[in-house]
């Protein structure tokens, strides 16, 4: 996590460059940490609900029981 102290001349779009990259910058004060600069997370777009249609599938007997062997390795006998 970079640092960097108040008085130092560096820009704030220096900092937000660093922060963009994921790095917290702390900023400190006579060598004291008050202020921590960090970047917001991008949020992905909205969820189109069914834009799967056609390309996946879930077979009819999903949610049936298990072959006796793999319930069985399941829980650990």
């Amino acid at each position: 996590m970079p640092t960097v102290d108040i008085r130092d001349p560096i820009s704030l779009s220096e900092l937000i460059k660093l922060a963009t990259f994921g790095n917290d910058v702390v900023i400190l004060d006579e060598g004291k940490a008050v202020a921590r600069l960090a970047s917001i997370p991008q949020t992905k777009g909205k969820i189109k609900f069914g834009s799967m249609k056609g390309k996946i599938w879930i077979a009819h007997d999903f949610d049936g029981p298990l072959p006796d062997d793999i319930q069985a390795a399941f829980e650990g006998k």
